[in-house]
């Protein structure tokens, strides 16, 4: 078991890592779309690369996330086959968004011997979903 200050100081060292192994400016929350985003995720458990949609207008919210599933079949076929799309996925916050990722299972923040494989997988995929969302970005916010 971690204490919270030894927890946080593993994820700062770990994302300093990964900033030093793969030294890139991501897209991330800067797509020029409101409430879409790219994002980069590490727990206890597994580790995502995921394009959230968490607009605050339900109605907005579902405009783009079916122009998303309407590139499903180019997303998976083209950029990311084991791509998971949920339509409605509640937070830890409590907030419910939707959102398009890929996992990977088996790895843990806590355990430095999964970081590699981790930072590999995080930067393979998320270049991946930059590579998809520039190619498609006009679709999505049109």
């Amino acid at each position: 078991m971690f204490s919270k200050e030894a927890s946080k100081r593993l994820r700062q060292e770990f994302w300093i890592s990964f900033g030093k192994s793969f030294p890139r400016k991501w897209i991330l929350y800067n797509t020029k779309i409101k409430g879409l985003s790219l994002k980069f995720h590490f727990e206890l458990k597994k580790a995502m690369v995921s394009l959230d949609i968490d607009h605050s207008d339900l109605g907005v919210r579902i405009e783009l996330w079916d122009k998303l599933l309407s590139l499903e079949s180019i997303v998976k076929n083209d950029y990311l086959p084991e791509v998971i799309f949920n339509d409605s996925q509640i937070l830890d916050n409590g907030k419910e968004i939707s959102r398009a990722y890929v996992v990977l299972n088996n790895v843990s923040i806590h355990n430095k011997d999964t970081w590699r494989e981790t930072m590999e997988f995080l930067n393979k995929n998320m270049l991946l979903f930059e590579a998809f969302f520039l190619e498609y970005r006009e679709i999505i916010e049109n």
